[in-house]
């Protein structure tokens, strides 16, 4: 069973950052490749971006390419996703995945989710 927890969501102005981090935890979590989506209130969950199990292997959601950056600790078994330039159309429930099994920009290929964790940009 793998579990995982975001943190660092929460409130910051149009313009300002976010770092937002998702420990796992269980068997053989540094083997996934850990994706980010963000839900926003009456819309469906949107890719943001995936890194793989070695870091080496990044790809990001249109939305968010050249603000966005994720990266990974292994030896934490915690993934982050920092966030710059942020735009009020960037609120919404940030939630970390794992294990996808198919396309890995399908939130259906992922076996794995965090509760997420609320990030509000206000204008």
């Amino acid at each position: 069973q793998v579990q995982l927890v975001e943190s660092g969501g929460g409130w910051v102005q149009a313009g300002g950052s976010l770092r937002l981090s998702c420990v796992a935890s269980g068997r053989d979590v540094n083997t996934y490749p850990m994706g980010w989506f963000r839900q926003a209130p009456g819309k469906e969950r949107e890719f943001v971006g995936v890194i793989g199990m070695n870091g080496g292997f990044v790809s990001y959601g249109d939305s968010v390419q050249l603000r966005f950056t994720i990266s990974r600790d292994n030896a934490a078994s915690t993934v982050f996703l920092q966030m710059n330039s942020l735009k009020p159309e960037d609120t919404a429930v940030y939630y970390c995945a794992a294990d996808p099994s198919g396309s890995w920009r399908d939130p259906e290929a992922y076996t794995y989710w965090g509760r997420g964790t609320q990030v509000t940009v206000s204008s």
